[in-house]
Formats: C-alpha cells, sequence, structure tokens
C-alpha cells in the first residue's frame, strides 16, 4: 500500500476520524455514566449477604453451558445447528454491550434476584405484531415492573440513549423465564430470605459493637439515688467523656475513689448459630456444598449439583425460548433449541484416557473427536476421521482387495494345502 493510499484511508481511534473528513469524534454521543448502566444489580439486601456469590456462582455455571438453535431428524435426535439470529445470540454476541455468554449470565443473575426476568427481543428482522416469521438480531434482559392479562411492562437499557427505559409489550413477544427456585430463593418467608434478614441483623450488631464505644462503668464513692447525686454523676460522666475526646493520647483521670469496670465483651446472642444453620439449609436445598463454592468438590458431587440446580434453570430458559421464539411451523420443520453440556469438563486426566480409547474402540467417536476433547488440534490423516476400531485389523474390502472377509485367512489357508500334501506323499 503507497503512503497516497494509506493516507487516504487511514483512520485513528483517538482522534475518532480519518484525514479526509469529521468522524465520530464530533458527534453527540448520548447520556455518560461513570460506571456501566446496564451491569446487574442485585436488590432486596442481596447483594450485602453471602448468597451474592452464590447466586454468581450458579450463573457461571449456568452460562458456561453451550445453547443452540438446532435441526433434529425425524426421532427428534440433533443433526446440525442452524446459523441464525438467535443461535448467534446464545453463542457470539447478544447486544452491543453483552456476549452471548455475559447475556445468559445477565439472564440467571436477575431471575435469581427478582424470581422472573424479561427476555427482551430488540432489534428484529420484520416487526413481530405483524408475523411471527422474524428473525432476531439483538437481546437483551428486562426487569418485569408490571403484569396484565396478556401484556408486561418491562424496564429495559436502551443502548442508543444510554437509559433504562420502560416498555408495554405482549407477552407473545417476550420471553419470561420464572426461576424453578422461586420456593426456596424467592418466597417471602422463605429460607433464603430469612437468611437475608438475620445478615442484616448482624450486620447491625457488628455495626454497634465497632462503633467506638469503650463500653465501661465508673463506680462513685457515693449513692446516686437522690436527684443531685445522679446530676453530679452525669457531669462527672461528660467530664470523663471530654477528657478522653480532647486528649492527644486519649488519657483520662478519676479521683482515688473512684473505680472503672471495662466490659471487655457485648452480651452473647444466638445470631451467628441461626446464620449458620440458615446458610446450611440454603446450599442442601440449591444442591451445593462448600466443596462446589471453594472449587474441590469431586465429580459425583458436581453431577449431583448439575442435575438438581443448574439443568432445572437451563430447561426453564430453553423451554421458554422455544415456546416464544420459534413458530409452530419452525417446530414442524423439527427445528429446536437445547443446551448441550461438555461431559468431559470435570474429568482428571488419568481417567480422560481410558476414556478416550473406550469412545475410539467401540466406534462411538472418531479420533479427531477426541482430539477436540482434548484440546488438540485435528489430524490431517483421513484416517483419524472414520469411525471404526484401530485395534483391529482392516478387510481386503476396506484395504481394497474385494473380499468380503473381515480378516485375511490366506495363511492359514496356504498352511493347511502344506500339511495336506505332506499327507499324500507319506500315503
Amino acid at each position: 500500500m503507497s503512503i497516497i493510499t494509506r493516507f487516504q484511508n487511514g483512520w485513528n481511534a483517538f482522534i475518532a476520524r480519518d484525514p479526509t473528513h469529521i468522524g465520530y469524534g464530533y458527534h453527540e454521543l448520548g447520556s455518560a455514566s461513570s460506571y456501566r448502566p446496564d451491569r446487574v444489580r442485585l436488590t432486596r439486601g442481596n447483594e450485602r449477604s453471602i448468597t451474592t456469590s452464590v447466586f454468581n456462582r450458579i450463573a457461571l455455571d449456568v452460562s458456561s453451558v453451550a445453547i443452540y438453535h438446532i435441526r433434529l431428524d425425524e426421532n427428534n435426535r440433533y443433526t446440525d445447528t442452524i446459523d441464525s439470529g438467535l443461535n448467534r445470540i446464545f453463542n457470539l454476541e447478544a447486544n452491543i454491550d453483552q456476549t452471548g455468554e455475559a447475556f445468559i449470565q445477565d439472564i440467571v443473575l436477575s431471575m435469581l434476584d427478582e424470581g422472573c426476568v424479561a427476555m427482551v427481543p430488540v432489534d428484529t428482522t420484520v416487526d413481530p405484531s405483524i408475523t411471527g416469521s422474524y428473525d432476531i438480531n439483538t437481546m437483551r434482559s428486562g426487569k418485569v415492573v408490571q403484569w396484565y392479562p396478556r401484556h408486561v411492562k418491562v424496564q429495559v437499557y436502551n443502548d442508543r440513549t444510554g437509559l433504562k427505559e420502560e416498555l408495554t409489550l405482549p407477552k407473545s413477544y417476550v420471553g419470561l423465564i420464572e426461576n424453578p427456585l422461586y420456593a426456596v430463593i424467592n418466597e417471602t418467608n422463605s429460607t433464603h430470605q430469612r437468611l437475608v434478614r438475620k445478615l442484616s441483623l448482624l450486620d447491625v450488631v457488628d455495626e454497634q459493637l465497632s462503633s467506638g464505644k469503650l463500653d465501661m462503668i465508673v463506680q462513685l464513692p457515693y449513692a446516686v439515688k437522690h436527684p443531685t447525686r445522679k446530676s453530679q454523676a452525669e457531669d462527672r460522666t461528660k467530664l470523663i467523656e471530654s477528657q478522653l475526646k480532647d486528649s492527644k493520647y486519649g488519657i483520662a483521670y478519676i479521683d482515688s475513689s473512684e473505680k472503672i469496670t471495662q466490659l471487655n465483651r457485648p452480651l452473647e446472642n444466638n445470631l451467628m448459630a441461626q446464620v449458620e444453620y440458615l446458610t446450611s439449609m440454603l446450599y442442601s436445598q440449591l444442591g451445593l456444598t462448600k466443596e462446589i463454592m471453594d472449587g474441590t468438590a469431586s465429580e459425583e458431587v458436581m453431577l449431583n449439583y448439575f442435575s438438581r440446580t443448574i439443568e432445572p434453570i437451563l430447561s426453564a430458559i430453553v423451554n421458554e425460548c422455544k415456546r416464544k421464539f420459534l413458530t409452530p411451523t419452525a417446530r414442524t420443520q423439527k427445528q429446536s433449541i437445547d443446551f448441550f453440556r461438555d461431559a468431559f469438563r470435570l474429568v482428571p486426566v488419568n481417567k480422560l484416557s481410558e476414556l478416550v480409547d473406550k469412545f475410539t474402540r467401540n466406534e462411538i467417536a472418531t479420533s479427531n473427536e477426541m482430539r477436540q476433547v482434548i484440546g488438540w488440534k485435528p489430524a490431517s490423516d483421513p484416517k483419524a476421521d472414520e469411525l471404526r476400531n484401530k485395534n483391529l485389523s482392516q478387510s481386503k474390502q476396506d484395504v481394497g482387495g474385494g473380499s468380503t472377509s473381515q480378516f485375511d485367512f490366506s495363511p492359514i489357508t496356504e498352511f493347511e494345502e502344506d500339511v495336506g500334501g505332506f499327507q499324500n506323499e507319506e500315503m
């Protein structure tokens, strides 16, 4: 490329213009914010409790499972993936701000926090009010503000204005996903809500303990039953307070007849025991364990966690997308939406080698398919794409000899002929 061509077609991100005309840098960009305005922010005290880490762990595990727009065969088995806008939303880009994985994480976090979340198609190829045969280009999560018989009012982030706006849309156009664990997490007197309230009380107690109070008792050398003595005692207390506050090193003096008793610890309560009990109850009801949270869970524990917690959430998302975003004609054409979990993600290396041998030997997967599981590039050898047991000898038909027998028995036949000739000579 010549210097003149580079000058004519050049572009610089910092000046936001090319050398020949004014670019976007001089246009009105919309409202600005010091923080990301479309980010999920938990409510109802969840952001100040232990459940934040629980919700985030569940959302991360759900978003790690692949969701595809697929086509099925006559037996409802997966055949291939359809390259559509809906498939790109789940796997590539949901909108200008979020990837497909971040969008699913946003959906799950909002659903766990609010109990129900809306999947709102923002940009479509055709107006959904005219026809149901449209493709979705971008999609965002929305908060359900108001429920109507056949419509919902949702609060959705508008990436063109930078503000969250309320829209009233028909239910047939919006995907409404209710939390499958609603009775455990979002119900008024559920285990999770009780845990949040107990944690709020525990925070109040902690603030009182760390408020800077000395918690001490001053014993005066006289009785304070008379109002005059009470007044003298209050004045004496204020004097000690002012001495401690105004002193550089916090030093005060008392009379030799006075005595100070320091309260070393507050009165005990059972809040911490109740919090620990409710936390263990919540973990058990959600299918979680301490090992899952710190990453030391075994394969069996993780399988139980995926079966009891992750798969119900994924099924709720997938079934709602099938119901709202696939027309009856598309379902008749064997189109579907489904999720696929990587079964080898939790398998250690020492067990993976055994599984690879069993899968290839029993003609379940090819060598290149198993190389993809390991993370290696496909082999260029055409035999690596063949679905056959490589531990067995090839037949002559496969090699090109034309024989229908699976094995080559020609050496055994020659041996039998030699033995027969030897016997004839003996006779």
